[in-house]
């Protein structure tokens, strides 16, 4: 898998959404998420943690048999800890709160699973949110990338109708914005890290790095689709990234090119604009 680290297509203005979708997402999960304390000190995550964490995913997570069938299971985590017929678990009962399916898309987007979860969604969203916020504007940036979360939450959730486990993380969006770019910045170019036996620097075209992401996420697609909760949900992405690009594509004729880059380029000497 690459790792994006720069574009060369600078903004002409301040993203200031990305900067608070980056921000609202490192609060919630620092401050909010159960856990997270523990980690961050390295006395790890004891059973009534995982039990809260627990409990607390499937209460803000966004569920695919809650968002079809729009009810509330009978019985969830409660966060407590006990000892069944197989041991030491988390207790469950009946819910004590009132959860909207369709609200628990929104915040299932600022909920992650770990730091690699977060840090990964985080560097897309950086080194791509700033130049399609520039290009869109605040405002609609912000409900762009609200829409492609909640088409590839539902996207996944009509494909998988009795799916239980949470869904979770910002990736469903952040991919509505990698499609976007494509789109818009095709020949845009990136700045990756390769793993050649070590991490090598190349810069190329976004549609190749884009493309690739994108036939990744669709190749894993096509096995058994699951919730981002312990493996991730392709699939969702694979909707994201075709919401992005369907909702960005009014823009694509008023769209100025990327600058060219100079320096050398796969071995030749780039052309200067």
């Amino acid at each position: 898998m690459v790792i994006p680290v720069h574009d060369v297509n600078p903004a002409r203005r301040t993203p200031w959404v990305t900067y608070a979708l980056l921000a609202a997402n490192f609060v919630v999960f620092v401050f909010f998420t159960p856990g997270v304390v523990g980690s961050l000190t390295g006395s790890g995550s004891s059973l009534a943690e995982l039990c809260d964490l627990q409990a607390f995913l499937d209460r803000y997570a966004a569920v695919p048999q809650e968002l079809i069938h729009h009810r509330m299971p009978r019985l969830v985590p409660t966060g407590d800890t006990g000892v069944g017929p197989q041991g030491p678990g988390c207790v469950v009962g009946p819910p004590g709160y009132e959860k909207s399916p369709e609200l628990s898309v929104l915040t299932a987007m600022f909920l992650h699973g770990g730091w690699l979860h977060l840090l990964g969604n985080m560097l897309f969203l950086w080194i791509f949110g700033n130049t399609i916020e520039n290009r869109m504007g605040h405002v609609r940036f912000l409900l762009f990338y609200v829409a492609c979360g909640y088409a590839a939450a539902y996207g996944f959730a009509l494909t998988n109708p009795n799916a239980t486990t949470p869904l979770i993380g910002a990736s469903r969006a952040v991919a509505g914005v990698l499609g976007a770019y494509l789109v818009l910045y095709p020949r845009a170019r990136i700045w990756i890290l390769a793993p050649f036996l070590v991490f090598l620097p190349l810069r190329l075209p976004a549609w190749l790095v884009l493309g690739f992401w994108f036939v990744l996420q669709a190749f894993y697609s096509t096995g058994e689709a699951v919730a981002e909760a312990g493996t991730v949900a392709h699939l969702a992405h694979v909707v994201g990234f075709v919401a992005g690009m369907l909702l960005v594509w009014p823009l694509k004729p008023g769209t100025p090119p990327p600058p060219e880059p100079g320096g050398i380029l796969f071995g030749r000497q780039a052309r200067r604009p």
